[in-house]
């Protein structure tokens, strides 16, 4: 059982969310609230009725309910509401910076102009509690075509972009089916991350540095499977933005016991603990913190390592990426004095 004085660090300290999927954040009451307002009829009963449905048994099990919850987006209000509750919520755990995943594809598909999507979601990241940027995701389970339209429709809001990821269904779909797409979006100065070795074997995440030449990984567990691949994100400083919750939620760790976050530190690892779904997966960034530190042999030096992580891996400014790890430090020589 986590002690309350590590519980509170964990609440209390300063940190960076890098993996956060914006519809993804989208609670079941907002979905019910949504659907209401745009007369938009939902297979489930009642808001409990969906809840029910969050038994994932893999990664495609939670995007079919995923998607369906994703329907309920239709005008910019509605993507204003859905990354203002997000922002919130981030606020009360202590997030200071995020950057924020949105999936354009999901919404053009069903005639949401490109527009309406970005245009709720940056309006609320510039009047929301804290810093946050966006990286627009390519849907890995469509085409490459369909991706490089997604970039090229981005172009005239290229200003509120700050990069570019890679998600949807891992296996069958190698990074390397997108090379010319993170071409064209490192030409266009674009930061370059994908998920890989999440249900993927580690051979995603060497061709995600390879072939797109990626600064970050997104997951990234499966990467102690390959001990040269472990020697090199270490050598290259290459961080991991990991999501303990998701993985038990996904099957990819039966029990949180078994997670290997602590093995990933213990080797040199840059890993990050990110929320991924929290609306799918149980829980935003605390509720992950303290899942992993209760179940997991992680101490205070952990938990100021992962803040210092998650700023140090974030695509802040300099100046600003060392304010904030200047905060970390102050707040856990703080957090010392009380516990001596």
């Amino acid at each position: 059982m986590l002690n309350e004085q590590l519980r509170s660090v964990l609440q209390n300290m300063p940190k960076a969310e890098l993996h956060i999927h914006i519809e993804g954040s989208l609670e079941p009451e907002l979905i019910f609230a949504l659907a209401q307002r745009n007369s938009v009829s939902l297979p489930y009963a009642s808001v409990e009725a969906l809840r029910d449905a969050y038994a994932f048994t893999d990664l495609q099990s939670f995007l079919d309910i995923y998607y369906a919850g994703a329907s309920v987006l239709l005008t910019e209000q509605d993507f204003y509401d859905m990354t203002a509750a997000y922002l919130q919520r981030a606020a009360a755990d202590n997030v200071r910076h995020a950057e924020i995943f949105f999936d354009p594809q999901t919404h053009t598909a069903r005639g949401v102009p490109f527009e309406t999507v970005i245009g709720g979601i940056w309006r609320a990241c510039q009047e929301g509690p804290i810093s946050a940027s966006l990286i627009m995701c390519f849907l890995r389970h469509l085409s490459e075509e369909e991706a490089l339209a997604t970039l090229e429709e981005s172009l005239p809001f290229r200003d509120k972009i700050l990069g570019v990821g890679l998600d949807s269904s891992e296996v069958g779909h190698p990074p390397e089916k997108f090379a010319r797409v993170f071409e064209r979006a490192r030409q266009l100065g674009l930061r370059l991350v994908a998920h890989a070795g999440e249900e993927g074997p580690p051979a995603y995440i060497e061709s995600a540095l390879d072939v797109l030449e990626v600064e970050r990984i997104d997951h990234g567990v499966r990467s102690l499977e390959s001990p040269a691949l472990v020697e090199r994100l270490v050598r290259e400083q290459m961080a991991l933005t990991v999501c303990p919750l998701s993985n038990i939620k996904l099957r990819v760790f039966d029990v949180m016991g078994k997670h290997n976050l602590r093995e990933l530190l213990d080797k040199g690892l840059v890993a990050t603990v990110n929320s991924d779904d929290p609306a799918y997966f149980g829980g935003y960034m605390n509720a992950n913190f303290i899942a992993a530190f209760e179940a997991l042999p992680l101490d205070v030096n952990h938990a100021r390592q992962l803040a210092r992580n998650s700023f140090a891996a974030s695509f802040l400014d300099p100046e600003r990426k060392r304010a904030f790890i200047a905060e970390v430090d102050d707040f856990f020589a703080h957090s010392a004095q009380i516990r001596a």
